[in-house]
């Protein structure tokens, strides 16, 4: 596992420079340093979870059935890959993403979902910042690029995804 993560009670967890050090309601662009990465969550999935979303958005046996699952690709029950993209939005959303400063997104690049996430699974977000450019036009503003990676209870990326988000600058024009 990463330096600066460790398991703490099947939870993956942020330890030393792997922790923001301006809290979420205080974030500005100039708080996303490109290299940073840290770590958040966790969210739990369990199979009553895993069924009523897939009921609703992706109705494929190995999400909705758990005897058909068993005899499926995957061996078992798997959670939707957009469940999965939904448990990252929330947490991105939670812990990583300004509450004062976001002005929304003009699109995600490169979504995958690189392992099944089973019932009982505990998901941690680890996000990297990739890049930050302060806007020529809207110097009130920069573009975040941010790497969005969920990690199962082995510490292994499930889902990666690269997110742009505008936000607000602290200080605009500097």
């Amino acid at each position: 596992m990463a330096a600066g993560i460790r398991r703490h009670l099947g939870v993956v967890q942020a330890t030393g420079e792997h922790v923001f050090a301006t809290p979420i309601d205080e974030r500005y662009f100039e708080d996303y340093i490109p290299g940073s990465t840290y770590v958040f969550g966790a969210a739990t999935v369990n199979e009553t979870q895993i069924v009523e979303f897939a009921k609703e958005y992706d109705p494929q046996l190995f999400h909705i059935d758990p005897v058909a699952a068993a005899d499926g690709p995957f061996g078992g029950l798997i959670a939707s890959g957009w469940q999965t993209a939904a448990l990252m939005m929330r947490l991105f959303s939670q812990h990583y993403l300004s509450s004062v400063a976001s002005l929304g997104s003009p699109g995600v690049d490169e979504l995958r979902w690189l392992r099944p996430v089973r019932p009982g699974d505990v998901l941690a977000l680890r996000v990297t910042v990739l890049e930050a450019r302060a806007s020529i036009s809207k110097p009130d503003r920069g573009l975040v690029g941010t790497l969005a990676e969920l990690l199962d209870p082995a510490g292994e990326p499930v889902f990666r995804a690269t997110l742009l988000n505008f936000l607000l600058r602290r200080t605009p024009g500097r």
